[in-house]
């Protein structure tokens, strides 16, 4: 009951925005969704729009265990034992953790998965525990993108550590190449927007996600989104695949 009794600490201009958000969300159906794609194909960027238009709770398994060993609930204590012992947080603990999750008001609508299942496994058990609930995944997104145009888009990408303001060689350069447009100060690449460092992670990426998609594709519940087009185009496709 804690959450309840702090409501009447909340500013009644929140509470107003809340109860008309959830008025303007009853009439809206219920989605389950998993967006998949690899890093740089715009997940990240479609992500809040979909969480909006559609009212939908946005799931990132990794925050999402990170929180539950913070807040130490059952499941998180399991998983910091894991973690400590280095081992991998099992397949059962992340549903869990999932499944409890669907329980907050925020996923009454349903819910969008960004990052999990990366296995057939994960597919498997994700879809018993909705089983559980009467519920089953809707639609599988995914940000289908030629490796060549992600390698362009992400080894392009520059920073200016101080301020994250970000650039990028051929759609957004600097005045002055590697250098901040406002201070003059250099800019940097992030370690894991070299050439090697994504060659390894596009082919790990693969690897694992192709037999989830064939996994979802026998469901016939795959969209495959254009991630190569501009991001406005990319959601109009979303909203398409979604209606």
């Amino acid at each position: 009951m804690a959450a309840t009794a702090n409501l009447e600490d909340v500013p009644s201009v929140d509470l107003m925005t809340e109860l008309l958000r959830r008025m303007k969300c009853e009439p809206k159906p219920d989605k389950r969704l998993i967006l998949v794609g690899p890093p740089g194909s715009g997940k990240g960027t479609q992500s809040p729009i979909i969480k909006d238009e559609y009212c939908l709770c946005h799931l990132a398994t990794g925050d999402m265990l990170r929180a539950a060993v913070a807040a130490k609930t059952p499941l998180g204590i399991k998983a910091k034992e894991a973690m400590e012992k280095g081992e991998l947080v099992s397949d059962d603990l992340v549903v869990g953790i999932i499944d409890d999750a669907l329980k907050k008001p925020s996923c009454q609508k349903g819910f969008i998965l960004d990052g999990f299942p990366r296995t057939v496994v994960q597919a498997q058990k994700l879809d018993e525990m909705l089983d559980k609930r009467g519920v089953k995944v809707d639609k599988v997104l995914n940000f289908a993108i030629d490796d060549a145009i992600l390698e362009e888009r992400i080894t392009g990408r520059w920073i200016h550590s101080s301020s994250g303001r970000t650039y990028h060689t051929k759609f957004a350069p600097p005045k002055t190449p590697g250098v901040d447009d406002v201070t003059g100060e250099p800019l940097i690449q992030r370690k894991d927007d070299t050439a090697a460092v994504l060659t390894s992670r596009l082919e790990a990426f693969h690897k694992q996600t192709e037999p989830v998609i064939d996994y979802y594709n026998k469901k016939g519940i795959v969209a495959n989104l254009p991630a190569d087009k501009p991001p406005q185009e990319v959601t109009s496709e979303v909203k398409k695949a979604l209606s």
